[in-house]
């Protein structure tokens, strides 16, 4: 051959020779690990891998190995993200209870229900009757817990106060209207009230419950005995705070968190049906007796001087620190005479010291049920 000749030969067996080795390097590549290699290129071209490309892309690793080229990794998984628990929109009642309480774990709590909460309702009275009292009695109002009934009153509790607990009942009652007095509907509140009573002592705190038709003038804390385990108002006051023959009103009650107390007050439950048909009231009265000497209970049973009522009324102005709408049936009847009373109190609060010392301001007698 020529010198021309072979150098027009060169250039094409240097091509062939070329595409060979490619080739063969290809080969080789993919024989190295023929399942990934394809699902990879699979994902690639796809540009979105299905589940199923996805699982074999990794079989791999399905021990936790990687592989990379020639190295081996253990892979680490990553921890489960905590579950993430929402919160209720009625409020915790531990929370609640904690933020309330003062110092020494005792809570002011009174229950209410839509009734109550209209504009010019009782809870308005109720509210001014702190906030016109005497001797720092308002500030007793950051103690106060609210406890409702239904979701109407909850909203509307949460318009005026910071402390709204929503109790849920699992017994189908419609809590939102008023409950006639030993009505079905009014002894299921009754009882459910006590039940939760319960539940406050059992998670530690001592508690001064106050019904909402309780008008608060000033301190009543200073007349209840640091040797009571329960403190309660009366219906009617005999003179003696430790006789038993006092008659008892569940509408203002302090109970000191205790063993003592909380096994009072199962057997306060078990009196339900005991004593079935009657209000928790009535069974308090039947007991008494039988569980202050088994459980060595001191009972208080508060002066009506002081902590007074339409039962049984207090007419010196100047020693009253609490006026209860007890012996008093129906909604109306209750507001008619507490807006008497507050206007009567207005007047007194107003007066001048010797005026008041003198007694000239007296209730509006007689009113719907105050007499």
């Amino acid at each position: 051959m020529k010198g021309g000749d072979v150098s027009s030969i060169s250039p094409l067996v240097s091509f062939v020779l070329g595409a060979a080795m490619a080739t063969v390097c290809v080969l080789f590549f993919m024989s190295a690990s023929p399942t990934r290699r394809l699902a990879d290129i699979s994902a690639f071209s796809s540009g979105n891998a299905t589940s199923s490309d996805l699982r074999l892309a990794s079989s791999d690793s399905d021990n936790g190995v990687v592989a990379d080229g020639d190295a081996e990794v253990t892979a680490t998984p990553a921890p489960a993200p905590a579950p993430v628990q929402a919160a209720s929109p009625w409020g915790d009642l531990d929370e609640v209870l904690r933020r309330a309480a003062t110092k020494d774990r005792t809570v002011i709590m009174t229950q209410i229900n839509a009734a109550w909460t209209r504009p010019g309702s009782l809870l308005d009275l109720f509210f001014e009757s702190f906030r016109g009292g005497e001797g720092g009695v308002a500030r007793l109002l950051e103690h106060l817990v609210i406890v409702t009934m239904d979701p109407a009153a909850y909203q509307g509790c949460q318009a005026v106060h910071r402390h709204c607990y929503f109790l849920r009942t699992s017994n189908g009652v419609d809590y939102r209207s008023e409950k006639m007095f030993m009505s079905k509907d009014y002894l299921e509140m009754m009882w459910g009230r006590n039940r939760f009573q319960q539940t406050v002592l059992e998670l530690g705190y001592n508690f001064l419950f106050t019904d909402v038709d309780v008008m608060w003038f000033r301190d009543p804390f200073r007349h209840i005995s640091m040797a009571a385990d329960i403190a309660i108002s009366s219906d009617v006051y005999m003179g003696d705070p430790y006789s038993l023959r006092n008659f008892p009103n569940g509408g203002f009650l302090f109970v000191r968190s205790s063993a003592k107390t909380i096994d009072f007050y199962r057997a306060w439950q078990q009196g339900r049906w005991r004593f079935f048909g009657k209000h928790e009231q009535d069974v308090f009265n039947l007991i008494k007796h039988d569980m202050a000497a088994k459980l060595d209970l001191a009972i208080q049973f508060l002066d009506t001087t002081y902590i007074s009522g339409f039962c049984q009324l207090s007419k010196d102005l100047n020693k009253i620190c609490t006026l209860h709408a007890n012996c008093c049936v129906g909604l109306g009847a209750k507001l008619h005479d507490l807006r008497g009373v507050l206007d009567v109190w207005r007047n007194y609060t107003a007066g001048t010291p010797q005026d008041r010392r003198a007694g000239k301001f007296q209730w509006k007698l007689p009113g719907i049920c105050i007499h």
